[in-house]
C-alpha cells in the first residue's frame, strides 16, 4: 500500500466515527432526549459538556449538509449554555422546547400561519413561556 491511499482499517474506523457522531448529533433535535440526559445529570459532565463543545464542527457546511434535523444544530449551540443545560431538565422547559419545534415545522412554509402565530395576544402563551428566566435564544437557520 502506497503512501497516498489511506489505510482501509483507518478509513473504516472513521467513517464508523462519523456515522456514531452524525447519529448522536441529530438526536439532540429531540426535546425529550434532552430532558432525558438533562434528568440523568449527564448534560452537567464536565467530560460530556467537553464533548458538546467537540461536536460543534458539524455547524461548518461540510458536516452540516448531512444534517437532516436542522434543531439538532440549534439545540448543540443552545446546550453550550450552562443555563440551558440546567433548565431543559424542567419539564415545562422540555414541553416550550418541544412546542416552539412543532410551532416551526408546522408554519415554516406558510407565511399567513406565522403572521396569525404573530398576532396572538401574549397571555395565549404558557406562563413558564412567557417568564423572562424561561427564554430561549434564538439563532439563525432553526
Amino acid at each position: 500500500m502506497s503512501q497516498s491511499e489511506p489505510n482501509p482499517d483507518l478509513r473504516a474506523a472513521n467513517r464508523a466515527r462519523f456515522e456514531l457522531e452524525l447519529e448522536f448529533v441529530q438526536s439532540l433535535a429531540n426535546p425529550y432526549y434532552l430532558h432525558s440526559l438533562a434528568q440523568q445529570g449527564i448534560l452537567n459532565q464536565p467530560a460530556f459538556v467537553n464533548f458538546l463543545k467537540y461536536l460543534m464542527y458539524w455547524k461548518e457546511k461540510d458536516y452540516a449538509r448531512f444534517i437532516l434535523y436542522p434543531h439538532a444544530l440549534h439545540h448543540l449551540e443552545l446546550l453550550q449554555q450552562a443555563q440551558f443545560r440546567s433548565e431543559i431538565g424542567k419539564d415545562e422547559w422540555r414541553e416550550y422546547l418541544n412546542q416552539k419545534q412543532f410551532d416551526h415545522w408546522r408554519t415554516w412554509r406558510d407565511p399567513t400561519r406565522i403572521q396569525a402565530a404573530a398576532a396572538l395576544p401574549p397571555d395565549s402563551q404558557p406562563q413558564s413561556a412567557t417568564s423572562e428566566a424561561h427564554n430561549i435564544p434564538h439563532t439563525n437557520g432553526s
